[in-house]
């Protein structure tokens, strides 16, 4: 009788090597919960997993008539696995969600997230409560009400919470140096308790207030308002009354800005993933308190034939690894181990988090809308992707490229007559600006390539070669996708020259390098292009090229004129009483109240700092010395 069972699969040279690698190491894999990991023969992570049963998990991965393509190429390029056991699977999630974001392995579901959300935070660590924008990690004291997907929405509640509570938004330093009122007291956004002109009862009155407002007791608020406002208006105090009165407008503007409130919802994520053309777009909508804090859009990086539950599960993981979720999640679809994860973020938040998926009513509407929003922003996003592409292969063609670039990286560099000055590098690639890889270059006058003043050729090699010398040390076979395809130079053929003068010195002339300049009379629209070996050529004004070379040019003018602006800032408000050990917010201020300026204070002596209130001889020896060593 014919045998008519299936025939196995072939197995190529390095698939070969791969699966007996693993089979070799099945034997001593433990019999317990963890997380394993991947390497290729460089050492590059592959693939991060978390199991219940690390010997099965890995196990099934011997078995190729069970694999798919993708992970069929993962185990042909394995060569080193590593393991880390847990207690118990959720831990061993936790840590998966923890190293796939520190590794970035190529065949995980990866979310390109790089998105800090900001909060509003009213500070726990001073007897005056501070109201600010925060973004990072929530490592201060105090309550942090958000997120909020858009930062004109925090700052457009910042600004109407400020007319409607009174708190400070200076900072620590900021209030303690402070004689007399500022102008926030003066346009009434501030009852300035930094000079008393409050009692810390009365303060935290206004504090408790704004916590209620921020945590969805916004009607009790109104009403204790209007309340105080009637009472000032029986009593014929109507500057009082008017004072109210502009509160509670405020507290209602705030509430004119939230495009959908969700009455019964609380504190919750609304999660619905759209997908087409083997791409996904995970929407996330922020509803805190009832009201809608806005949304997000993310496109996580997956193979085609990824299952979508497979999808949003990653994205749960990865999204809320730093981030603390509230108590309801809602999703489109349920994720793969919706309950394992629920456990994980209940352990994570250090309460009970629930995922689950809206099937009637105003919820299931509410998820209509996300879902249709997610369909948009994928239509969006595949326009702008399929609209970079061809753009980058007409670059290809312009500039006689082997192939459309993968990365550009974008070169400038700012200063006022060599002060401040900073160098700006700005990538780009096929889905638009990278804005996680832009990198500064505070400039130095001495070592290789040392800058002089004003001299930007002097300059550009020397970012030039701290960047590519760093790379080569990192990456010396130029293996990581990191390497750039195209470099694009702001300025002419003194720029020009000076970048391939250390890009020959460092044996990197596979590179290609174009110089883009102003054309006559320095009018866009007539940029020059300069390469090497090449006559300088231009482009017609209502090239597609000539607007995305302009777009990309744009961008590292933008990313470095506002890098040297912070640069001059920063050392604009820097005192020189702020780099002097030992003194602290109070001995500053006491010090320049007494001599009226940090010029006066480096000129004393130390009878006479000893004299102010608070400075002990030892310390005004202390500030004495300093200033004279470093004159010195």
């Amino acid at each position: 009788m014919q045998n008519t069972a299936p025939s196995p699969p072939l197995i190529e040279p390095d698939f070969a090597t791969g699966l007996g690698f693993l089979k070799s190491k099945i034997k001593t894999l433990p019999h317990q919960p963890g997380v394993y990991r991947m390497f290729d023969a460089a050492d590059n992570c592959l693939y991060v997993g978390k199991a219940r049963h690390l010997a099965r998990r890995v196990t099934s991965y011997t078995q190729p008539n069970r694999l798919s393509n993708r992970l069929m190429q993962m185990v042909a390029t394995t060569r080193r696995l590593e393991i880390t056991v847990t207690n118990s699977e959720v831990e061993a999630l936790l840590l998966e969600s923890n190293l796939i974001k520190q590794h970035r392995p190529r065949f995980n579901i990866l979310l390109k997230d790089d998105k800090s959300f900001a909060h509003i935070l009213i500070t726990g660590d001073h007897p005056f409560p501070q109201m600010t924008k925060h973004r990072g990690a929530q490592k201060r004291k105090g309550e942090y009400f958000g997120p909020f997907a858009s930062a004109g929405a925090v700052n457009r509640t910042l600004s109407s919470l400020s007319r409607a509570f009174l708190l400070r938004n200076c900072s620590d330093s900021y209030y303690d140096a402070r004689s007399r009122p500022c102008l926030q007291y003066q346009i009434k956004r501030c009852t300035a308790p930094c000079v008393g002109m409050v009692s810390e009862a009365d303060y935290a009155q206004q504090v408790t207030a704004a916590k209620s407002f921020l945590s969805g007791q916004s009607p009790a608020v109104q009403r204790d308002y209007a309340k105080a406002m009637q009472a000032a208006s029986d009593t014929l105090d109507f500057e009082t009354a008017a004072i109210w009165r502009n509160r509670i407008r405020a507290l209602t503007a705030i509430q004119a800005n939230q495009d959908i409130n969700m009455h019964g919802l609380g504190d919750a994520d609304i999660i619905a993933l759209h997908r087409s053309g083997g791409q996904s777009c995970v929407q996330i909508f922020f509803i805190r308190s009832d009201t809608n804090f806005g949304n997000a859009s993310y496109f996580p990086k997956h193979e085609a034939d990824t299952d979508s539950k497979d999808v949003l599960a990653a994205f749960i993981g990865q999204f809320y690894d730093e981030r603390i979720p509230p108590s309801k999640i809602l999703v489109s679809d349920l994720p793969a181990q919706a309950e394992l994860l629920a456990d994980a973020l209940s352990q994570t938040a250090d309460r009970k988090v629930e995922i689950t998926t809206p099937q009637r009513g105003t919820r299931r509407q509410l998820m209509a809308n996300a879902i249709k929003n997610a369909e948009d922003a994928l239509a969006r996003h595949q326009a702008d992707s399929a609209s970079q592409t061809r753009l980058l292969g007409e670059l290809a063609d312009t500039f006689s490229l082997d192939a459309p670039p993968e990365r550009i990286e974008i070169y400038d560099n700012s200063h006022i007559q060599g002060a401040h000055a900073i160098g700006a590098m700005v990538v780009a690639g096929r889905e638009g600006f990278i804005k996680s890889a832009y990198r500064k270059f505070n400039m130095k006058s001495e070592g290789p390539h040392a800058a002089t003043t004003g001299d930007d050729f002097a300059m550009m090699r020397q970012m030039i070669y701290r960047r590519f010398e760093r790379a080569l040390k990192e990456d010396p076979d130029r293996q990581l996708t990191s390497w750039p395809d195209l470099l694009l130079i702001d300025g002419g053929k003194g720029q020009l020259s000076a970048v391939h003068e250390v890009m020959d010195a460092l044996g990197l002339d596979d590179i290609a390098v174009v110089a883009i300049s102003k054309g006559p009379d320095r009018n866009a629209g007539k940029e020059q292009f300069h390469i090497r070996g090449q006559n300088s050529f231009t482009l017609p004004m209502d090239s597609p090229s000539m607007h995305f070379l302009q777009r990309l040019r744009d961008e590292s003018h933008r990313f470095a004129i506002g890098t040297h602006r912070a640069k001059r800032t920063k050392q604009a408000l820097t005192s020189p009483l702020d780099n002097v050990p030992g003194i602290g917010a109070k001995r500053k201020k006491a010090l320049l109240t007494h001599f009226g300026s940090a010029r006066a204070v480096s000129r004393a002596g130390v009878r006479d700092l000893a004299a102010v209130e608070g400075i002990s001889e030892a310390i005004a020896t202390r500030i004495y010395d300093w200033f004279h060593q470093a004159g010195a």
